[in-house]
Order: C-alpha cells, then structure tokens, then sequence
C-alpha cells in the first residue's frame, strides 16, 4: 500500500526501473506520491524530477517510453523497484541503460 511507503524529507523515494524481460538494470529515478499513482494506473513509468521540481513523463519528449508491467516495494518501504519495457534507449546518451560506464580497480587506484 502507499501509505506504508516511507518517502524522504522531500516526499520523494527511489526508483529502481528494470527491464521486465531481461533483468537488466535501466535506471534510478525518484517518485512521489503522484509519480506513484501516475505510473501505476496509466501504464507508463512517471518520476518527481528533483532539478525541474516538476512530474516528469520518461519518454514524452523523446518517444522512449517506459511501460509499466509490475511495482514492488522493499522490505524496508523505502525503495522502489518498477519492472517495465522500454520504447527504445531508456538513457539520454542513447544507451538502452542508464548503467554503461563501468569503474574498475585501476580507475579507483589512480584517484586515490
């Protein structure tokens, strides 16, 4: 239920989205209440945009859809995960995912 959802200081909880078919991590969002209701009653993923502080459609200015297939909360109510299928490249750059540049070892060693 929503109202056992606990959001933060500004209304707001992540959003892990998931491709519903491969498991693919796509992006982390944030939602509010209304993001919540939105994405759960029209059929696709809708987020609280923290730097606009505005509803935010994914996808209604670049066509990339998100199609909501299933919501799951946390264990803890604090965090969400929203299995879908995207409409073409979840991410800005193009990418299918938001999760393409990889940090390894060597990176980490050479900033420290």
């Amino acid at each position: 239920m929503i109202k056992d959802i606990k959001f933060d200081s500004k209304g707001l909880i992540p959003a892990i989205i998931q491709n519903a078919d491969t498991g693919e991590v796509l992006m982390l969002g944030y939602m509010n209440e209304e993001a919540i209701r939105r994405t759960l009653t029209s059929g696709d993923v809708w987020f609280y945009s923290r730097s606009r502080q505005e509803m935010w459609h994914k996808g209604e200015t670049s066509g990339n859809f998100i199609r909501t297939v299933e919501v799951f909360k946390d264990c803890d109510n604090d965090t969400l995960l929203v299995k879908a299928k995207p409409v073409g490249p979840v991410c800005h750059t193009g990418n299918p995912t938001c999760f393409f540049q990889k940090i390894t070892e060597k990176e980490i060693e050479k900033s420290l």
